[in-house]
């Protein structure tokens, strides 16, 4: 695949299919496992839950590292996988979202706080929301940039569960 932006296709219903090249910022130590998924909360995962977070460019992955530097060695290497996963969920899309009854701003709260203080942020609910709705993941938009965005896998490399392979470094 080329590592042009990726392709978000819609057919009608509140689900998408998200193909494409994304990024994948992780700890040089931690190579050989970046297609485990994160090792620690994240806005839509509890610690033990396995997520697999991207970034649909480089730049977005640096958006994103801004949220989490405290959290991360400074040596970050970006990874670059191909990608295709169906029922993802755009939350860019407020009016699937209504329909599914889930608000926005559940999926935009400020979470690293509430998990700091053992509690569950809102934006845990929207995953598990998702979920019962069938879905695989979800598309989010960047908080600190609005015109980039990032796809949150719940399951991959699994039977019916999006594919996500990494990209050999050229």
């Amino acid at each position: 695949m080329q590592s042009d932006e990726p392709k978000v296709s819609r057919d009608g219903s509140v689900m998408c299919t998200v193909t494409g090249s994304f990024f994948r910022a992780v700890d040089p130590a931690y190579r050989a496992t970046a297609l485990e998924g994160s090792r620690s909360a994240g806005r839509y995962s509890p610690p033990d839950v396995p997520t697999l977070y991207l970034s649909s460019s480089r730049e977005g992955v640096a958006a994103a590292m801004i949220a989490h530097a405290d959290n991360r060695t400074p040596n970050l290497e970006v990874l670059q996988f191909d990608v295709e996963a169906e029922r993802i969920v755009d939350l860019r899309d407020h009016e699937a979202l209504k329909s599914l009854g889930i608000d926005p701003a559940d999926a935009a709260a400020d979470w690293q706080e509430l998990v700091a203080a053992g509690r569950s942020p809102s934006s845990w609910k929207v995953r598990e929301a998702l979920e019962s709705f069938g879905a695989r993941g979800l598309i989010d938009p960047s908080r600190k940039q609005p015109h980039l965005w990032h796809l949150t896998l719940f399951s991959w490399n699994a039977d019916g569960a999006p594919s996500v392979r990494e990209v050999p470094a050229q």
